[in-house]
């Protein structure tokens, strides 16, 4: 059974950083894309940032850019956000997915791609 826990969220200043993680276990994701999505109470699932099978690409969303950073480790079947600079509008549950095709090379920031999500982990950022 295929399992993605995130953890590492909590509630911080703005300005302040915090670093997330994603552990995966049922299977190896080490050829498969994965990502990071949010969700802010009464907004719809939202992009954050992905990286590909090997981590020579990523992809962020407008609102992080120059802040967040997406890495993984595949030795440890894990994926990291480390978020920086974090300000009110990042609150929300934070979401780790992973994609089951393996070496999918097409665009990775729709949800449609991936086929396993996370519970989450709540940010909360206060001004």
């Amino acid at each position: 059974q295929v399992q993605l826990i995130e953890s590492g969220g909590g509630s911080v200043q703005a300005g302040d950083s915090l670093r997330l993680s994603c552990a995966a276990s049922g299977r190896s994701f080490a050829l498969n894309a994965m990502a990071w999505f949010r969700q802010a109470p009464g907004k719809a699932l939202a992009f954050v940032a992905a990286v590909n099978w090997n981590g020579s690409t990523t992809y962020l969303a407008d609102p992080v850019k120059g802040r967040f950073a997406i890495s993984r480790d595949n030795a440890k079947n894990t994926v990291d956000l480390l978020m920086n600079r974090l300000r009110p509008e990042d609150t929300a549950v934070y979401r780790c997915a992973a994609d089951r095709e393996m070496l999918y090379s097409g665009t990775l920031t729709s949800p449609a791609i991936y086929d396993y999500f996370g519970q989450g982990t709540q940010v909360t950022v206060s001004s």
